[in-house]
């Protein structure tokens, strides 16, 4: 599984992940994140420490609502002149 994705590649049932854990391990590492289920539920995921390690430097960027915040123009009083006008004329090239 990409991590940008939401499907693990894989999806093992709690006995059979403890039984074949070093499979679990080595699926994570070259296939994807792989779901474990507890009685039919999604319960946990595996990952590869080089998946975690992209979802937590992903977690650790500014939202844009935290950027703008931070922004060094935030309380100038900024004057921004716009047209009013509801359409405009446009030139549309062949």
């Amino acid at each position: 599984m990409n991590p940008s994705t939401s499907h693990p590649s894989s999806t093992w049932q709690l006995q059979d992940a403890k039984a074949q854990f070093s499979a679990v391990v080595r699926q994570a590492e070259t296939s994807g994140p792989q779901l474990i289920s507890v009685r039919g539920k999604p319960a946990v995921v595996v990952l590869s420490n080089a998946d975690y390690r992209r979802l937590q430097a992903r977690s650790n960027k500014p939202g844009f609502t935290q950027l703008m915040r931070s922004s060094p123009l935030v309380g100038l009083d900024l004057a921004v002149d716009r047209s009013q006008d509801l359409t405009r004329q446009i030139t549309l090239e062949k």
